[in-house]
């Protein structure tokens, strides 16, 4: 099978879920396509997250005109960096780009802070740090701009949707040192078990990933296994991290049951039971109409 082939369609949930984080502006498809594949199989709502200025504007227009889409909207951890200090390499899709210096970024962040406030727009991120991708002289900016979305969260009253790669612990200490948002969400957990303990005594939410299913992913699935059902949540982050037997296939939300049910096996609960949970917790994390999901 080409792994530029989609998975086929799981069989539907019986109990409507919600994909916590997707990328639908990187899949090849349309928003219709996407938003009736997802339903056909129970997943009704989806959050709709921004990496930067283009893609959180798209956010914001797309969750105006479509009911079951929210938007975040952020400043990716990596875009700061490349904001400020420029980029020549072309990994990302904007391309490279000349060095804007802290003025670019606090205009960035400006325009940020404006679609933050927009009803549509029920979170601010992807935000937070990514050890991996940028080095230590990127830190500065990845940092300032972190802690500029946590204090729009809060004073917008959004929840907060943190990127951590490879950062755990600088992560949570800028939660502490700024005050985490009533609401905060920790996008595609990669924490392990002991990191889930902290999380869930300062009442963060964790939601899982495809990624969960993968061989390799034991941590993922300890940190699952100890987490408050009340404080769990799933996602795609599609198009990338497409769970097994699919890895290395496009993502898409359509393909959350099959996470689902490889949560639920973790749990050792029933698939609905904890459809059920993650609906309620995707509702009190983004502030949803319950009715309306």
């Amino acid at each position: 099978m080409s792994k530029d082939t989609a998975p086929p369609l799981p069989a539907p949930l019986a109990v409507p879920v919600a994909d916590s984080h997707t990328h639908l502006d990187m899949q090849d498809t349309t928003v219709d396509e996407a938003l009736a594949r997802a339903s056909s199989v129970g997943v009704t709502t989806v959050i709709q997250v921004g990496c930067d200025l283009k893609g959180s504007r798209w956010a914001a227009e797309t969750a105006a005109a479509y009911e079951n889409v929210h938007a975040a909207v952020a400043l990716h951890p990596n875009e700061a960096p490349r904001i400020v200090l420029g980029d020549e390499g072309d990994w990302s899709r904007q391309g490279a780009r000349a060095a804007g210096g802290d003025s670019a970024l606090d205009d960035a962040l400006g325009e940020i802070d404006r679609l933050a406030g927009l009803p549509q727009v029920r979170a601010v991120g992807e935000t937070g740090l990514d050890h991996f991708r940028t080095g230590p002289e990127g830190v500065a900016a990845q940092e300032r701009s972190f802690r500029a979305h946590i204090e729009m969260a809060k004073r917008h009253g959004k929840a907060l949707v943190i990127h951590d790669r490879e950062a755990h612990a600088d992560v949570l200490r800028i939660l502490a040192e700024e005050g985490a948002p009533d609401r905060t969400v920790f996008h595609c957990y990669s924490g392990d078990a002991e990191m889930a303990e902290v999380c869930a005594d300062r009442g963060y939410f964790m939601s899982f990933a495809g990624n969960m299913t993968f061989k390799n992913a034991q941590p993922l699935r300890d940190a699952l296994a100890v987490a408050p059902l009340e404080l769990v949540l799933v996602e795609t982050d599609a198009p990338f991290l497409t769970p097994a037997p699919y890895r290395g296939r496009p993502n898409a939300p359509y393909l959350i049951p099959v996470t689902v049910r490889a949560m639920a096996a973790v749990r050792n609960i029933g698939e609905d039971e904890l459809a059920a949970a993650i609906m309620a917790n995707t509702v009190r994390a983004f502030g949803l109409d319950g009715d309306t999901v």
